[in-house]
């Protein structure tokens, strides 16, 4: 079985193509056959060694494909069936073995190539928009990487749910595609500081969440936008990591609420992971959830879809194709 796997933490030139025997197919577990695997910010945190990880491993946090065999004490699965999975190692591989209470069913009306595409970022977008800051009708909010995977399906849920939308690009392509999915005020960040133009629009301090991906090069301003008791979501680290926070910078700046959230703890129990997942091929089945794929890369060429990755040169998902 090819795989791509990381022996030492580096650039993207330690992702290198092996090969092992395939998973066993153990009791209360899936052995599934590998259509696509998404491409992740997370995944470069691992290669990189930002999330220390023991060596080596197979690269991959999600993915989608059919079930070719069932260990002992699965119910509820089948041989063929289509499934998706998030937040579970290994899915840069030609096949993968999952516990069956990670899987999510998937409709055979959608693509696999879809169902890769969606699961994790559309988990992500869901829990930040439902759980850790239930959007309402009247919010303001501030989506940073509005064209990137989650950004783009994160506007979709915001507007969902009747919340003002802005967010920033870095560039006019890129605004085309935060503003298809559903953005009121689309921010080119290289033109612009994007604190100076929210004001603009919306004067001092007008927001109530700011959704913040890329770290370090957004979170003091994107602070600053926030009214009093209003919430700031780092949830990841594309520019870096952002430096430690004082408490009173909170309480000086309008008694502010700061959370680094996880997907992990918000799919924790399998009823709270097989709702989201729900949700989420119910919208895309119905059509109000669009999902869009921006490349597709074979498995040996994992590094380029890094590389692409890290150097924000894409839109929307991109997706590695091990068979």
């Amino acid at each position: 079985m090819r795989h791509i796997q990381v022996a030492e933490h580096g650039d993207a030139d330690v992702l290198e193509l092996a090969e092992s025997d395939p998973p066993a197919v153990a009791p209360g577990r899936l052995l599934v056959e590998v259509a696509a695997a998404g491409v992740n910010f997370i995944d470069t945190y691992q290669r990189t060694g930002l999330y220390k990880m023991d060596m080596p491993f197979t690269v991959g946090m999600e993915g989608a494909g059919r079930v070719i065999a069932l260990g002992n004490g699965v119910d509820g699965f089948a041989v063929g069936d289509l499934v998706a999975w998030a937040d579970v190692l290994g899915s840069y591989a030609e096949a993968i073995s999952l516990p069956a209470e990670r899987v999510v069913p998937v409709p055979e009306t959608i693509d696999p190539q879809v169902a890769a595409a969606v699961i994790l970022q559309g988990l992500t977008a869901h829990y930040l928009s439902t759980s850790t800051f239930p959007l309402e009708s009247g919010h303001r909010c501030l989506i940073h990487a509005g064209a990137g995977g989650v950004g783009r399906l994160l506007i979709q849920l915001a507007k969902r749910a009747g919340a003002e939308v802005f967010t920033t690009v870095g560039a006019e392509d890129k605004k085309e595609v935060a503003a298809s999915a559903g953005a009121d005020h689309v921010i080119l960040y290289r033109d612009v500081p994007f604190d100076e133009a929210v004001v603009a629009v919306a004067g001092e301090r007008p927001l109530d969440v700011v959704f913040d991906g890329v770290g370090a090069a957004t979170f003091d301003a994107g602070l600053k936008l926030l009214r009093p008791r209003g919430m700031m979501v780092t949830f990841g680290n594309a520019s870096g990591p952002v430096t430690p926070v004082a408490p009173l910078t909170l309480s000086t700046n309008g008694s502010l609420f700061l959370t680094r959230p996880t997907l992990g703890d918000y799919i924790r129990q399998p009823s709270e992971l097989q709702a989201r997942g729900a949700d989420l091929f119910r919208w895309v089945s119905e059509g109000t959830l669009d999902v869009h794929i921006g490349a597709t890369f074979p498995m040996e060429e994992a590094a380029d879809a890094h590389r692409a990755l890290e150097g924000r040169m894409t839109t929307g998902k991109l997706l590695i194709t091990p068979q």
